[in-house]
């Protein structure tokens, strides 16, 4: 029989497991098994091991047995012994016996992009770390004990009040926190929205004719068939709504084109949803950054029975934190809460926490009029850049959010994008967002993130993208020019 203990981190500050296996009994097996993980390295020099007593009680032998075997060890020299720090693994001169591993060879290394403009992330270095630590701190600090137990599917009630005042004065958002729900972000919200038991109507689902290729694909792993609606300069063309009952709209600022629904727009969409008894998706993704423009409410305002909300921290704050809501009409809570389960798929309790602290002392605001001004710096930079160096190329969709379109000459996205890659420029084409099933016709464009460079590398990533930029002609330049093979 095989006895083993592992050892408890409060103990000897990290976990430890031996067995006591072989003959000459359990002092001999003890001495063995702390020998061999001396020798493998498992107990590096310096490691303090248990009291006799604690470790005699978790392996059900005699106190004097662990006192003997770890006098002997000392006696070797394995271990050291001394008054008042317990008994270590000595310091050895001699070396240690190998362990015996197959080699394994390391991957190659990824060579990112010398310059990241893609489009979808804000700055990370720009993620205010005093601001959150200090909320972090105060809501652990005044959380309630049963904050660490299981908790409410909708999420913390803290952040569904803060949501409530906070989208209420923003984004002229009508709710109330029981009909918010807390999720991970956008993506979770498609994946509950369209999952088993949520409640929308069935059937197949409108979009915007450019969008990102990931939801639509999501929307198809769900058995969601998507119906694209053309674009123009007023946004969607609501009025090519036919038998579909759900349509998923960007009415802020359309992805990644650019430019708000047209008011007599939204009217019409709204008005389409109370006669099909259909329902808006609204995703609400960068609403909170704008620039040469009035700010342009939610279309939620309108009839919140009708729209369903999203909005997440992603541009805001940092994608990494995972936290993101859907503000509901009263008949869809019930079915999203199902959904979402009684503890799956949660956010982080602490982190919901902390985002409430955050709205309610009005640090989320402060960042976020910081943020607005720097992000209006950064597309001023660009627009002048292009004006200086490529005047040719119209710049489109820079009155709000994080990125810019720059529509090409027909034929030459495609070498823009091989001599962006050339380049180390890391930036996405138009056509790769158009929906598959479009009969819009095709435009050349690139699409660029002039958020995502931290500021010292923002310059040189602007000089980067001009260089890839096709001639006025769209005829394609000489290789050292225009920066291709």
């Amino acid at each position: 029989m095989v006895d083993s203990w592992v050892n408890s981190a409060e103990r000897i500050g990290a976990d430890l497991h031996v067995e006591l296996a072989g003959p000459g009994g359990r002092r001999a097996a003890l001495i063995r098994a702390l020998r061999e993980a001396v020798r493998g390295g498992r107990l590096p020099p310096g490691t303090r091991l248990p009291p006799y007593r604690s470790l005699a009680a978790d392996l059900g032998v005699a106190r004097n047995t662990v006192a003997d075997a770890y006098a002997e060890l000392v006696a070797e020299g394995w271990l050291t012994a001394r008054q008042g720090s317990g008994t270590r693994v000595a310091d050895r001169t001699e070396p240690l016996r190998p362990v015996q591993r197959t080699p394994v060879k390391a991957p190659p290394r990824a060579r990112g992009p010398r310059h990241d403009l893609r489009q979808g992330t804000p700055d990370a270095s720009s993620f205010p770390r005093a601001a959150w630590l200090t909320s972090y701190r105060r809501a652990v600090q005044q959380a309630p004990n049963e904050v660490f137990g299981p908790g409410d599917p909708a999420g913390r009630r803290e952040l569904r009040e803060a949501l409530t005042e906070y989208l209420a004065r923003a984004r002229g958002v009508r709710t109330e926190p029981e009909r918010i729900v807390i999720c991970s972000g956008f993506a979770h919200a498609l994946r509950l929205l369209f999952g088993p038991g949520s409640g929308l109507p069935r059937g197949p689902l409108a979009v915007e004719a450019y969008g990102l290729d990931f939801h639509r694909g999501l929307l198809a792993a769900a058995g969601v068939r998507t119906t694209p609606l053309p674009l123009d300069a007023d946004g969607a063309r609501v009025e090519r709504l036919d038998r579909e009952r759900a349509v998923l709209l960007t009415p802020a600022h359309q992805f990644p084109t650019g430019g708000p629904l047209h008011a007599s727009r939204r009217t019409a969409v709204i008005d389409w949803a109370r006669a099909r008894g259909g329902v808006l998706l609204e995703d609400d993704y960068d609403g909170e950054f704008r620039y040469d423009r009035k700010p342009v409410g939610a279309v939620q305002g309108l009839d919140p029975e009708r729209v369903i909300y999203l909005g997440s921290v992603s541009k805001s704050l940092s994608p990494a934190l995972r936290l993101g809501w859907m503000v509901l009409p009263e008949r869809y809570v019930d079915g999203v809460l199902a959904a979402k389960g009684e503890r799956e798929a949660w956010a982080s309790v602490l982190d919901q926490l902390s985002l409430a602290d955050l709205i309610v002392s009005g640090a989320y605001d402060r960042h976020v009029r910081r943020m607005r001004q720097r992000y209006r710096g950064r597309r001023d930079r660009l627009v002048e850049a292009l004006t200086a160096q490529a005047p040719h190329v119209e710049v489109t969709g820079v009155a709000a959010g994080l990125h810019a379109v720059l529509r090409l000459p027909p034929g030459t996205e495609r070498s823009a994008l091989k001599a962006a890659a050339w380049q180390g420029v890391a930036l996405d084409g138009l056509a790769s967002f158009r929906h598959p099933a479009t009969d819009m016709t095709p435009e050349d464009g690139l699409v660029v993130g002039y958020a995502t460079p931290p500021e010292h590398a923002y310059a040189a990533a602007l000089d980067a993208l001009c260089r890839i930029l096709p001639p006025p002609n769209g005829r394609r330049r000489p290789a050292l020019e225009w920066g291709a093979p």
